[in-house]
């Protein structure tokens, strides 16, 4: 029962640190002029921080159970990269005009289902899915396209305070040129390139657990081996690589936008860690990844709803495309195939013979 509560009290960890992602990365992205990589690079040191110097001192002073192996190092980097590449789709959603109020919520809605059939590729069990596994599928697709169809937005009175804005006078060129037809475009385009990111984060962060635990299982159970690799993968994609690239950045560095990537960078390590540490007192995937991809959203949405001001933006329906990708999401996961065919059960050996009592001479039986 010990063992129990603390597997919840690390779920209960992560929800809150991988909730609170979104809303700290916006911030950052915004205060370094809307950047793609200086953002990027800030979350890479707070993992180098947090997942390779401190739990290394920890791992080096205290020790723990398990051992170091090549494939649990191969498979636990592996997870890293994948889990630092989503980082970046998620800096590029929000820096390409996306919000978090919908973003994360998304992101965490399609991720299970690519956790699900990234487990299932694992385990071969593809025909044990059963039709309430499909049908969160649906439940998630349909979900995902109301909250982006009906997200919050500025209100009209804002989109008309802009067109006579004193800073901006309108004149005859820009009068006589069809906007409404450029501005849908605009939008259009940047809904697809917030789209994109959104599933490329959802298909990192998707496969970040299974591969992620595969690791752990290599390394005989240890939790802070793997956190280091992942540490250590973030350092290489989300610092040495980008610092190669930063002249293509137009962002500028800011000590406002540089701590909120470092708290944004903070948070996600945390909440990798709470996993592991699920992992390792015995939590299941079965009820530990419904509750991160089911609680982390609604801490997410309200906690960027709060801090925006934007209650009165969102209508009804936005709220119910959320409750469907939660729903579905948990529903993916309660349902998804569990394994692998369960082994015949071996037929029952026959009794022996019992041999043919001997006779004595004359036919006499001996027992």
């Amino acid at each position: 029962m010990k063992e129990f509560s603390l597997a919840l009290a690390s779920t209960a960890l992560t929800i809150v640190s991988w909730g609170i992602y979104g809303p700290l990365m916006k911030a950052g992205v915004g205060g370094m002029g809307d950047s793609h990589l200086l953002p990027f690079i800030a979350v890479g040191i707070a993992y180098f921080l947090i997942a390779v110097l401190a739990a290394g001192a920890v791992l080096a002073t205290r020790g723990e159970r398990g051992q170091w192996t090549t494939r649990g190092v191969t498979w636990s980097v592996g997870a890293g990269i994948g889990t630092a590449v989503g980082a970046l789709g998620i800096i590029l959603a929000l820096s390409s005009g996306g919000h978090p109020v919908y973003v994360m919520p998304l992101v965490f809605g399609c991720a299970p289902v690519v956790n699900t059939f990234v487990t299932m590729a694992l385990s071969k069990s593809y025909k044990q899915a059963q039709p309430l596994f499909y049908a969160g599928l649906i439940l998630v697709i349909a979900g995902a396209a109301t909250v982006l169809v009906f997200k919050p937005g500025p209100s009209p009175g804002s989109h008309a305070a802009a067109a006579h804005s004193p800073e901006k006078p309108a004149t005859a060129a820009t009068e006589a040129k069809p906007t409404f037809l450029s501005t849908a475009e605009a939008k259009a385009a940047e809904t697809a390139k917030v789209t994109i990111f959104i599933l490329l984060t959802a298909l990192c962060w998707g496969a970040y657990g299974p591969v992620l635990h595969k690791g752990q299982v290599l390394m005989g159970g240890s939790r802070l081996r793997p956190f280091i690799c992942v540490g250590f993968a973030y350092f290489l994609v989300a610092v040495l690589v980008p610092l190669t690239l930063l002249s293509s950045d137009h962002g500028a560095f800011t000590m406002g936008g540089g701590l909120w990537s470092l708290a944004s960078g903070a948070a996600g390590a945390i909440g990798s860690l709470g996993i592991i540490m699920a992992f390792n007192y015995g939590g299941k995937p079965i009820y530990v990844m419904p509750l991160v991809f089911g609680g982390a959203p609604v801490v997410n949405t309200f906690l960027t709803m709060y801090l925006s001001k934007t209650y009165g933006q969102a209508k009804p329906v936005f709220y119910a495309g959320l409750i469907m990708v939660v729903a579905g999401a948990v529903t993916v996961l309660l349902f998804a195939p569990k394994g692998g065919p369960k082994p015949a059960a071996a037929a029952a050996p026959k009794p022996p013979k019992r041999a043919k009592p001997a006779e004595a001479p004359g036919g006499r039986r001996l027992d």
